[in-house]
């Protein structure tokens, strides 16, 4: 298959590591799978995160500028298929649909989301054309159930809304660690939803026994200050490691007791998989989006129950050295089923035969 792959938010190159990078690489890594070659057809990030439409109408404009050559590129190379990753207003495809158009190929994506109510305010030039991208689509495959239900209520007729289970870009689980140091948190430190969660995790700590706990946070950002400051009351308890990378990760989970990360707006958290396969029980509340990463076996609180509701979990899990084990094995039999990629890349060979695309 010759497949051309788009990723409008940020390019699976991009210098700057991140979720939304980390799944454009897995994506790529299982279409590859399907002995398929990929394209990356195009760098340009469409992403408006201030809600400008000047920026929107630069945007639009380098967009029409590069659609010339990557139709007589799609010509040339002889693509039979479109796949942007993640098509949403702050971000729109704003080139698949009318090259798709112009060579007569089936035009996929993977996390579109629909967001109606942004069709008017700063960002509605550009929710506008996300939604046209959305329509323009023979097939979405959506992550999350919550995304499911706009794509679905919305789709035009004959489109097909798929689903595909978020996924880590491995055949095989890690191996198995002691897993019984200390709780680890993963979280980049940016200002927003980040530092929300991180403000929970703070009034969690305050809540559990002094003494009974050790908390390591992976992650950086240009909020580091701000959850430095959060942390400072637990002096040497909460320890910052920074940044790691995927190798030093692995071993910070395989010593790992369970991680800790409330998961506030998380599309779904590719951390929570990562740190499932390892055998450790996540603790979350329970949110869209996250729930649909998190192991069915598991009890989570729900947003309303606030910190309370997560020490209320983590302490059983700090206590029982078997509940917890027990709780990690679980999780890392449930990542096994449906969070590998053999089972994403079978989603995708399915997905693209469903539009008339196959080896």
């Amino acid at each position: 298959m010759q497949l051309a792959f788009y990723a409008p938010l940020k390019s699976p190159y991009h210098q700057n590591p991140s979720g939304d990078r980390a799944m454009a690489r897995s994506i790529l890594k299982a279409l590859e799978t399907l002995e398929a070659e990929v394209t990356l057809a195009s760098s340009l990030r469409s992403r408006d995160g201030a809600g400008a439409p000047a920026r929107q109408t630069a945007l639009i404009a380098s967009a029409e500028q590069e659609m010339p050559h990557l139709i007589q590129q799609g010509k040339t190379e002889g693509w039979q298929a479109w796949i942007t990753y993640h098509n949403y207003y702050k971000a729109p495809d704003l080139l698949g649909p009318a090259v798709t158009k112009a060579l007569g190929i089936p035009y996929v994506q993977i996390e579109s989301t629909r967001a109606r109510k942004r069709l008017t305010g700063p960002w509605a030039r550009f929710a506008q054309a996300a939604e046209d991208a959305a329509d323009a689509a023979d097939a979405i495959l959506y992550f999350t159930h919550h995304d499911a239900e706009a794509l679905i209520r919305d789709a035009p007729k004959g489109q097909h809304v798929l689903p595909l289970a978020p996924f880590l870009p491995q055949a095989d689980l890690p191996p198995l660690g002691p897993r019984e140091g200390p709780m680890l948190a993963v979280g980049m430190m940016r200002p927003g939803d980040k530092v929300a969660s991180y403000q929970l995790v703070a009034q969690t700590l305050h809540l559990l026994p002094v003494g009974t706990w050790q908390l390591d946070i992976a992650g950086d950002g240009a909020a580091r200050d701000a959850v430095a400051a959060l942390m400072a009351p637990f002096g040497g308890a909460v320890r910052f490691l920074g940044t790691k990378a995927p190798e030093e990760m692995s071993t910070l989970y395989q010593n790992a007791s369970l991680l800790f990360w409330p998961g506030v707006n998380e599309a779904f958290g590719l951390s929570y998989l990562e740190a499932q396969a390892h055998g450790l029980p996540a603790v979350a509340q329970d949110r869209s989006g996250v729930r649909d990463v998190l192991a069915p076996s598991g009890t989570y609180p729900d947003i309303d129950s606030g910190p309370q509701g997560l020490a209320d979990m983590i302490l059983p899990l700090l206590q029982d050295a078997d509940q917890r084990r027990r709780s990690g094995d679980a999780a890392r039999a449930y990542v096994a089923r449906t969070h590998l990629l053999p089972a994403a890349a079978a989603r995708l060979r399915a997905a693209l035969a469903t539009v008339g695309v196959a080896p």
